[in-house]
């Protein structure tokens, strides 16, 4: 079933009371603070490349707040073992039976700072229970629940003892973005509110875990032209013939552009998607999926150079039929 008019409507109310009640914490951010909402909803995951101090725990803790579900951290370091995040699998003496011990993956929002300094081994745990919301172990599933979030963060500025993120583990984050130092109006409001060291502590519920749940199931029933399909299928060709890319957007990369479009539209109040919303979540879906040319990276060509192009060059729609 398409989502009504009336239901994009209530959408739109909650999502921006949900926006409201995080930037309490995480303030100046709203922009930011909408695209790793949509990101939760559209049920993807979010990589902030980062330097540290600038609110990551904050949003991460304060989302979770928000929908009244629970948040964990994980400090990646390169002697942290696979089943360190994802749990291990005891032997109670008592009950003579194997018992599971959850790991901190196990929760609504996990924050899973500096992913890049673990082992790929242990990045590679990650990909089963970032794609199926599920844990395998020792031949047993184990589901996260819903909702499920990873916001994994990177440090730009330091990349002594890191791991290059794969290819295949970049994909798996439906958007990539960073948070940035606020402006000076709003770093002058927080220093005043400095004594409180954790402002999330603070937020009320606004909805529930399962109405989180709801939002979602509704978020992906909002209308999309067969032309706005054609589009993101133009775009992604496009990126892959475009001579600086070595390696460009995936299928996976264009079905995760749909689901956040999806869920952006509603978002702003509309029930079926629009060519500007492909337009407004490009960079932040697409940039970490491209690969570049080495010739056309050491000639200063970026990711987000390549993408403009690729939209300037791709004819968006025009015409919308009657949903």
């Amino acid at each position: 079933m398409t989502m009504t008019p009336e239901q994009a409507a209530w959408f739109q109310g909650t999502f921006q009371r949900l926006v409201d009640n995080v930037d309490r914490a995480v303030q100046g951010k709203r922009e930011i603070v909408s695209l790793v909402l949509a990101s939760m909803l559209a049920e993807g995951h979010v990589l902030l490349e980062d330097a540290p101090g600038t609110g990551k725990t904050s949003l991460a803790k304060a989302l979770a707040a928000t929908v009244q579900g629970t948040s964990t951290r994980i400090q990646f370091t390169p002697d942290l073992l696979p089943s360190d995040v994802t749990g291990v699998t005891i032997y109670d003496q008592q009950q003579h039976r194997f018992e599971f011990h959850k790991g901190p993956i196990f929760a609504s929002i996990v924050l899973a700072d500096e992913i890049n300094r673990a082992s790929p081994k242990t990045q590679s745990a990650l990909l089963e229970v970032m794609e199926e919301s599920r844990v395998t172990v020792d031949g047993v599933t184990h589901e996260t629940g819903r909702p499920f979030l990873v916001i994994a963060t990177q440090n730009p500025i330091e990349q002594a003892g890191t791991y290059k993120l794969p290819e295949a583990q970049l994909d798996r984050f439906l958007i990539k973005t960073s948070i940035g130092y606020p402006d000076i109006s709003v770093t002058e409001s927080i220093l005043a509110g400095a004594s409180d060291r954790n402002p999330s502590a603070g937020l009320s519920a606004i909805i529930t875990t399962s109405a989180v749940a709801d939002m979602a199931d509704l978020g992906a029933s909002v209308h999309v032209e067969p032309a706005v399909l054609r589009y993101v299928a133009e775009i992604a060709e496009a990126t892959r013939e475009d001579s600086a890319i070595r390696l460009g957007v995936s299928v996976r990369g264009a079905i995760a552009m749909i689901r956040i479009a999806k869920v952006w539209a509603a978002s702003q109040g509309r029930h079926f998607v629009l060519p500007d919303d492909i337009k407004a979540l490009a960079r932040p879906v697409w940039q970490h999926r491209l690969l570049l040319d080495a010739e056309a990276e050491f000639a200063g060509t970026s990711s987000d150079a390549v993408i403009a192009r690729v939209l300037d060059a791709v004819a968006a729609p025009q015409a919308r039929a009657a949903a």
